[in-house]
């Protein structure tokens, strides 16, 4: 495909050696093949003829330098051999505890929630960098933008939108945006996000119930109508857009177009707008260390900026052919020193 091939020049020019890659992930029977971008990455990996280990974000450690043992951070690397069938994807071949240096890159594809494991897995893998293994997302940076929080150093691009735990500020922008969105901060897959009018009754008992009667800060956006043509995920490799986007269109009767709330995904190529918005973060995430960012534009706003483990490559690559997941493995093989 000639915009795939496009793309991938800017990122890579050949490949001169195996990578063993390390995707540190969530238990691997919790994955599903037949949609998990990281299957998708990981099947890419093994074409492009590296070694895959995956090891669970829960046997993440460190371990003092001394005598015996070469200390450092380490995991539980599990040895893979992927397979195509997605109700049997994988092979076990070897399984050790293993320092994460022995990698040649860490790639951080644990699921949200942000909770304290998954700071700490950030800490620990902040340190693995310091003993100078490659790791993408890079941690810091995986802190560092709130995934919500995130678009206000892009205020140009974002809806009309309030950050906040005091109540009285939170009805003042409903009443005057009269159809808002409400969200808590550390939400996924469209958990917890309400639709609220200004004449909703339950307009109090929501907005108490998601600040937790003040004590939790959450997010207020302008409803957009065109959630009903989809919210928009657009892919960043390399800080680079991937030139088709997914929008995923709420089911009938509801304003979530998050796949795991049933939304449906249709791909289609980027607007004018899209590669504006795309365009503009693109260099400046990735120069902070954000290998694969996901975007969600509604319309023309951006209202989310996601780094812990955007997903949708699947969806893009059966509808357009475009294969985000090789991709990303041919930034990571750029960004290892390959040529």
């Amino acid at each position: 495909m000639a915009q795939q091939l496009h793309f991938e020049k800017h990122l890579l020019g050949g490949r001169a050696q195996i990578l063993r890659l390390a995707f540190v992930l969530d238990p691997l029977d919790h994955l599903k093949a037949w949609k998990d971008s990281s299957i998708a990455m990981m099947r890419a990996a093994e074409h492009h003829g590296h070694e895959v280990f995956a090891i669970d974000a829960r046997t993440l450690g460190w371990r003092k330098p001394e005598a015996g043992h070469p200390g450092g951070v380490f995991g539980e690397a599990v040895h893979l051999r992927l397979r195509p069938d997605d109700h049997d994807w994988y092979r076990e071949t070897g399984r050790e505890w293993q320092v994460l240096r022995s990698f040649d890159a860490v790639i951080m594809r644990k699921d949200p929630p942000f909770d304290f494991e998954f700071l700490t897995a950030t800490w620990l893998l902040e340190r693995a960098e310091a003993e100078g293994v490659r790791v993408f997302n890079r941690p810091r940076a995986l802190r560092e933008h709130s995934e919500k929080i995130a678009i206000t150093e892009f205020a140009q691009f974002a809806p009309s939108t309030v950050i906040s735990r005091d109540l009285h500020q939170l009805h003042h922008f409903i009443d005057e945006q009269r159809d808002v969105i409400l969200k808590p901060l550390d939400g996924m897959g469209g958990s917890q996000i309400f639709r609220v009018h200004r004449n909703d009754p339950n307009r109090n008992v929501i907005v108490e119930t998601l600040t937790q009667e003040g004590c939790r800060t959450i997010m207020a956006q302008r409803y957009l109508p065109e959630i009903s043509q989809g919210d928009k995920r657009i892919l960043l490799i390399g800080g680079k857009p991937v030139p088709f986007c997914l929008a995923r269109i709420p089911k009938a009767g509801e304003t979530r177009g998050n796949l795991a709330a049933g939304g449906t995904g249709v791909a289609h190529e980027l607007s004018a707008r899209d590669r504006e918005i795309a365009e503009a973060l693109g260099p400046i995430l990735f120069e902070r260390g954000l290998m694969l960012v996901g975007l969600d534009v509604i319309g023309d706003s951006l209202t989310e900026i996601n780094v812990t483990s955007p997903t949708c490559m699947v969806e893009i690559r059966q509808q357009t052919g475009f294969d985000a997941a090789g991709a990303f493995i041919t930034a990571i093989e750029h960004a290892c020193g390959l040529s």
